[in-house]
């Protein structure tokens, strides 16, 4: 599958590794141009490119950017073809991406998201961790594989997404419609908790749209007192272990 990738953080990097291990066709690109990128980013055959090339002759995209820079990159993704898989993997926190109106007042990030782009989109990888997503995924069958929610409202895209996220190590569950991915967002209990694809359904219909921000809020709280100081991100190991305090 050819797939373009924008945005080159933790999650973006992890992908473009997995992916192009995996043997699919992999071209990743920042807003600093491809000369930027790190060789890390690279070492597994994805290959750096320009972004109005990351969503050229493409099957799919993934956007790894901040949530507040969707609308910076709608114009990029405007140009990929009507065919093309867009698969977004943002998270909104407030304490980075600044008060967005419309999801303080209950719109769902990935509809937020849909409509920025004018397309309908995916919502997967965003309910893992980076540490989990780089160091825990395991081959297909294994006892105790983590399981990734995926949502969207074309049934094919979804097998798309369902079917990329096999392929850099975890289940894909299908988590239905987009306006029902609030349920794997921030603060909810299939968010950031490492469940499997037998507990992962559970979790999502335990999830509360009232409480999930308010979790979420004492969540990034928390990480701030304890890391903020010397900036210092949290391992994956306490990131779940303080999901599942919170969220579960």
């Amino acid at each position: 599958m050819k797939i373009g990738i924008i945005g080159v953080g933790h999650i973006g990097t992890t992908l473009s590794q997995k992916l192009a291990a995996a043997g699919h066709d992999v071209k990743v690109a920042n807003s600093r141009g491809p000369e930027t990128i790190g060789a890390e980013v690279l070492e597994t055959g994805a290959r750096a490119v320009p972004a109005t090339e990351a969503v050229t002759d493409v099957d799919v995209v993934i956007l790894s950017v901040p949530l507040n820079r969707v609308p910076d990159i709608a114009p990029i993704v405007g140009e990929a073809s009507p065919t093309t898989v867009v698969i977004d993997t943002s998270n909104y926190y407030p304490t980075r991406d600044s008060q967005i109106r419309a999801i303080e007042d209950g719109q769902v990030e990935s509809l937020w998201v849909a409509e920025r782009l004018g397309r309908p989109v995916v919502k997967a990888w965003n309910a893992i961790g980076s540490g989990s997503l780089a160091n825990k995924g395991m081959p297909a069958g294994r006892p105790g594989r983590i399981a990734i929610p995926v949502a969207a409202d074309d049934p094919r895209s979804r097998a798309v997404g369902i079917a990329l996220v096999e392929d850099t190590g975890f289940d894909g569950v299908d988590a239905g419609t987009l306006d029902q991915s609030w349920r794997q967002q921030p603060g909810a209990p299939a968010y950031c908790t490492d469940l499997t694809s037998a507990e992962v359904p559970a979790a999502l219909a335990a999830a509360d749209a009232a409480r999930s921000p308010k979790r979420r809020d004492i969540a990034m709280a928390a990480i701030a007192e304890r890391f903020g100081a010397d900036g210092t991100n949290p391992d994956e190991d306490y990131g779940v272990r303080l999901s599942r305090v919170l969220y579960t």
